[in-house]
């Protein structure tokens, strides 16, 4: 008998209307209401409550409480709802970052099984889904996703990583920036300028992510959009810079013969120093100044 795919396994839920979660191993757990996806989290991406807390809308004490409190209790109220009424955020913010972090969570929970179910014959083994009937998230359901919806936004943000950078080269390593830019000045986005800001080197994509509080998805986007720039060590230059060597000094030549010495020219002062003669030939200036503008520009 063949083992159930997630892709199928969740289009049967959402054909039987299922509620509950779906736990994908250990990469994270996708929840449904009545055949429809409510919330999901991953283990790569910040959830909603590191979303909430790094952006300094509410504390982590807050969070917490509010999620022992909903866990805790037997009643109605979840635990979306009890902040929204203890006024640490509105509906609309709920809204919003449920809708961000279960896109996020979803492209790196359902990606991998949208490239396996393109590419069958080289796939790895996938972990086995598993349902659990009637669990909910503590946050309680405030946004519904449909899932052929959700399959195909994972297709436009797969579409749109590779129309950025088509190479997925950067997408595991540490983010490592150039030393210098290719150009005299770039244009950023607020978010590529943090993770410029961020990287130190070690940090990849998805440790970004967590450190700044942003999404995973569009951090990724924001580092091949930088790396298609030339703005980040790629290929062999990556190895190179992520561990730069030291440079060696310049040895002392050794000198074997009588060393040279500026002298006066025949019929030249022998009392007074000799320097070498500068021209004031216009010719000479210009050069002067195209030599500069091209040191200048290569800088």
């Amino acid at each position: 008998m063949a083992t159930a795919t997630l892709d199928s396994m969740l289009a049967g839920l959402a054909q039987d209307r299922a509620t509950g979660s779906l736990k994908i191993g250990r990469a994270g757990t996708i929840f449904l209401t009545r055949g429809r996806v409510s919330y999901a989290e991953c283990t790569g991406t910040p959830g909603v409550e590191e979303l909430l807390t790094a952006s300094g809308r509410i504390s982590v004490g807050a969070v917490r409480k509010a999620r022992q409190t909903a866990t805790g209790e037997s009643g109605p109220q979840s635990g979306g709802d009890l902040l929204v009424d203890a006024g640490v955020l509105t509906r609309g913010e709920l809204e919003f970052c449920v809708l961000g972090a279960t896109l996020d969570a979803s492209y790196f929970l359902l990606g991998p099984a949208l490239a396996a179910a393109a590419d069958a014959g080289g796939a790895r083994p996938a972990p086995k889904p598993r349902f659990r009937d009637g669990e909910r998230h503590w946050l309680g359901t405030h946004w519904f996703f449909d899932v052929p919806g959700l399959f195909q936004e994972c297709r436009r943000r797969k579409a749109q990583l590779d129309r950025a950078w088509p190479s997925s080269e950067l997408d595991t390593r540490p983010v490592i920036p150039v030393r210098r830019i290719p150009g005299r000045h770039v244009v950023l986005t607020a978010l590529q300028w943090e993770v410029l800001l961020g990287a130190d080197t070690t940090a990849t994509p998805a440790e970004l992510a967590h450190r700044l509080g942003r999404p995973a998805y569009s951090t990724l986007l924001a580092v091949r959009e930088l790396g298609a720039a030339g703005l980040l060590a790629t290929g062999a230059d990556h190895a190179d810079q992520a561990t730069p060597a030291r440079p060696a000094l310049p040895k002392r030549a050794e000198r074997s013969g009588p060393r040279a010495e500026l002298r006066p020219g025949p019929g030249a002062d022998p009392a007074q120093p000799y320097l070498p003669q500068v021209s004031a030939d216009p010719t000479d200036v210009k050069l002067l100044i195209r030599l500069r503008d091209a040191l200048e520009a290569l800088q």
